[in-house]
Formats: C-alpha cells, sequence, structure tokens
C-alpha cells in the first residue's frame, strides 16, 4: 500500500495489455524466489506514544539516520517518505507511521532471515539514539485512531477521505495495524491458479498460527487477531476471500476484470495525487473518466491501482500472502517458509490443495468469519484449525526438506518452522500468551506489552 507511484509507462489501448502484464510474472522454477514485507510501529521509550513525523524523535528523523548505511532518501514535497538501497529493499512508511522492509527477491530462507536481522540491527541502532523502540503486534495495542499522527503522503489523504464511507474500520486499518506477508512466483496461468486457490483457503491458518492483536485502547478484546477483523470492515469493493477465485473460468483475465471494477483512489500527475474516488478503471480505459474525457491510463496508472486492492490474498506479477499479524523476529522468517514450503514444491502443493480442494464456499466464508476470534480452536468439520495447522506444518517441512536449501551450518530451511510447530503443539498463539500476562502479572497494565515485547 505504501510504494512510491509510477507515474507515466506505455499508454494502455486495450485489456489484453493489462492481461499480458500479469502473464509475464511466469517464471521457470529456477528462477523463483521469495520476497518478505513486515511492519512494525514505532514509540517513544518514554511515554510509549507513537512516533510523529517531524521531531527530534520523529519518523523523519529516523529515516534520515538509516541513510549511514547506505539508504537513500525517497522524497515527496521535499519529504522523505522512503528509502531505497542497491541490495533491492525499500523501507517505506504506512499511514500511521508503521516503518516497513519490503525485502529484496532472494533465494532462500536463510537469505530472508539474515536479511531481517540486519534491517532490525540498523533501525534499533538508529532508534536506540533518538528515544524511540520498535513493536511487532498486529494492531496497535494503546493509541485510539485520533492520536495515530498522519503520515505526509498524499495517497493518505485521499484514502483516509474515502475510506469512512465504504466501511466503518478503513481509518483503523490505515493507522492501527502492522502485518507480515511473504511474495512468491509462479510458473504459468495454471500453476498461478493453483497456488493462488491454495493459499487463499488456507489463509486463515495463517491467521491463527500468526494471531497477535488481542487489544484495542489499552483494552483486551473479543478477537485474538483484531488486524483480520478489522479488514472485515474497511472496504468490501477491494477486501477479503475473492469467491470467483474458486470458480470455473479463473485465469489472468478474470482477475484483471475483477481488478477493473474495483474502484479507483487517485493517479498520480506531474508529482501531484489526484483524487478520483469511487470512480472505475474500466471507465478510465474507455476514455471516459469523469473530468478527464479522452484521457486513457497508462501502466503507470495500473500498477498503482494494483496496489490498492486488500484481499487475503493479492496478484501481481507474483502472489502475496497477506493474512498475518506483524509479530516478533521469529515469525518474520516463519511466515516465508511456511508459505514457500507449501507453494515452491509439486509434491508438497499437491497435498495442501487436497486438504482444501473440497471446502465449499460457505466453509470459506465461516473460518473468515470466526478464525479472528478463535484462532486455532476455531470448530471446524470433526475437530477444530489446530488439527489441520499441524497437517499445514507437515506439509510445510515437507516442501523445505525437499528443496535442500542448506546454509554454512549444514541446516535446511525447515528449522524456521519451530516457532510454529511450538504454537500448534501447544494450541496457544501470540494473543493468548499475552491476554495471560495482561489479566495476570501485568494486572491490566498495556504498558507492561511495549517493554518486553519490543524488538
Amino acid at each position: 500500500m505504501a510504494a512510491p507511484p509510477s507515474e507515466g509507462g506505455d499508454p494502455i489501448e486495450s485489456k489484453a495489455q493489462l492481461i499480458e502484464s500479469l502473464e509475464s510474472g511466469c517464471k521457470p522454477k529456477e528462477a523463483w524466489r521469495i520476497g518478505t514485507e513486515h511492519e512494525k510501529f514505532v514509540f517513544q521509550l518514554e511515554t510509549n506514544r507513537p512516533a510523529p513525523y517531524e521531531g527530534e524523535w520523529g519518523i523523519r528523523a529516523l529515516l534520515e539516520g538509516l541513510t549511514r548505511f547506505g539508504w537513500e532518501p525517497v522524497l515527496e514535497a521535499g519529504n522523505p517518505i522512503a528509502l531505497r538501497h542497491e541490495n533491492g529493499c525499500s523501507i517505506t512508511l504506512e499511514p500511521g507511521g508503521q516503518l516497513e522492509l519490503a525485502g529484496a527477491l532472494l533465494e532462500t530462507i536463510h537469505q530472508t532471515c539474515n536479511e531481517v536481522h540486519t534491517h532490525l540491527r540498523e533501525v534499533k541502532e538508529i532508534a536506540g539514539e533518538l528515544g524511540v523502540g520498535l513493536l511487532g503486534i498486529g494492531f496497535n495495542p494503546k493509541w485510539a485512531r485520533e492520536d495515530i499522527p498522519w503520515m505526509p503522503k498524499g495517497r493518505y489523504r485521499i484514502m483516509g477521505a474515502y475510506m469512512p464511507k465504504v466501511g466503518s474500520m478503513g481509518l483503523d486499518m490505515m493507522l492501527r495495524t502492522t502485518t507480515v506477508q511473504v511474495n512468491l512466483d509462479f510458473s504459468s496461468e495454471a500453476d498461478m491458479v493453483k497456488k493462488f486457490r491454495t493459499s487463499l483457503a488456507l489463509q486463515p491458518l495463517a491467521t491463527a498460527m500468526f494471531a497477535n492483536s488481542p487489544f484495542r485502547d489499552g483494552k483486551a478484546t473479543e478477537y485474538l487477531s483484531l488486524r483480520s477483523h478489522v479488514w472485515e470492515d474497511t472496504d468490501p469493493d477491494r477486501c477479503g476471500i475473492l469467491p470467483f477465485v474458486f470458480e470455473d473460468g479463473m485465469g489472468f483475465e478474470r482477475y484483471v476484470d475483477y481488478l477493473l471494477d474495483v474502484p479507483m483512489y487517485f493517479i498520480y500527475r506531474g508529482g501531484e495525487y489526484i483524487d478520483v474516488a469511487g470512480r472505475s478503471f474500466r471507465d478510465f480505459l474507455d476514455g471516459k473518466l469523469p473530468g478527464r474525457p479522452g484521457e486513457l491510463p497508462t501502466m503507470g496508472d495500473w500498477s498503482d491501482h494494483t496496489t490498492t486492492v486488500f484481499p487475503e490474498v493479492r496478484l501481481k506479477k507474483f502472489i502475496e500472502m497477506r493474512g498475518a499479524d506483524g509479530g516478533p523476529w521469529r515469525r518474520l522468517c516463519a511466515l516465508p517458509a511456511l508459505w514457500t514450503g507449501l507453494l515452491y514444491d509439486t509434491t508438497a502443493l499437491d497435498a495442501a490443495w487436497d486438504l482444501v480442494k473440497d471446502w465449499t464456499p460457505d466453509e470459506h466464508d465461516y473460518l473468515r468469519r470466526e478464525v479472528p476470534k478463535r484462532a486455532l480452536a476455531t470448530p471446524f468439520r470433526d475437530g477444530t484449525l489446530r488439527d489441520i495447522a499441524f497437517d499445514m506444518l507437515e506439509i510445510s517441512t515437507a516442501g523445505l526438506r525437499q528443496r535442500k536449501r542448506i546454509d554454512s551450518k549444514g541446516a535446511d530451511e525447515t528449522g524456521f518452522l519451530g516457532t510454529l510447530y511450538n504454537i500448534v503443539d501447544s494450541g496457544r498463539t501470540l494473543a493468548e500468551e499475552k491476554l495471560g500476562k495482561f489479566h495476570g502479572e501485568w494486572n491490566g497494565d498495556i504498558d507492561r506489552l511495549f517493554q518486553e515485547y519490543a524488538y
């Protein structure tokens, strides 16, 4: 959501160009890579208040400090709003100052975990000098929406004005949530469809295992993943399960048709965001965008538009897994390990699809609705999701073993699943661990969370 805009590019003259753009993402297996993204809250150590953009301990100072490690600033209206590095990584800002690392395209989970470690080491060094801390949790546990400072990015002004028109929790999504996600490749349209269907069906399992957002406004809620619940009433046009993915005829064209009908937010011209919220990209493609008659979109406009849909799994020239709460360091490595094991080995993908291929649309809806509340304890068929999570982890483990990606110490990638095995073995998510402390030794003091769980 926070990527810098894509101005220009070839004019779009037909839907075929958009389909071809998605098709161009097909890669041979040897070219498949792993891209991990994760967000965290920045807060003042003395008060636990969320960091503003300006000021001695603000986000701007944090970004400027990171340039000592070779990061180059990306400016908007003279303000640094992102950083880029020659290693292929970028750092971007979510609306409420959440700091996101968009990682490089890497070959192994070992490399991903090294990337995470390097990033956190650099950020913690600058943060320590500024007197701020970093917290990985799916929903801001203490501060109300009006306490969160907005970042100076033009697209957020437009989105912030539009969100309350289409849902009650869009501003909470923008200002008070964080996530970790992984981006993976496909070899063909058929491979994309199978991976899309499998990962979309299993996304509630990832939400359950990574549940880490039980608090709001300093109090416990009825949710273990409040972040996931927030997406249920953010914007029905651009969020959710996408039932058509499981229907006959799913492919690149079907997904393009979906995107064409999702209302737009903005276009970017001459360094300025222009508000076209609620307008149809399909009309834009026909030269009928209100206020800009005859103007045709460019591939830059299309690239921007594809970043403004937020289903549980999102298709670009790769597939994004979007169902997990932000969390501590080990879980940042566990998520790409989980999905890489499931989707990057043919036998594992077949087994994962076998787990879910007979699930009904009503069951998909049920899991999307219930998992944010009950996580692994969600009743399903003859048991609970915890039972299926065991199978899911075993399939992923087998897929990672088959990859045979060994580090300098002779270890394969399966060790990165250890934290998830601990969760499933115990049946206790990180959200439940924190709730236990909140109602016990913390005596309802939410500030203890900042002290004990900061990076």
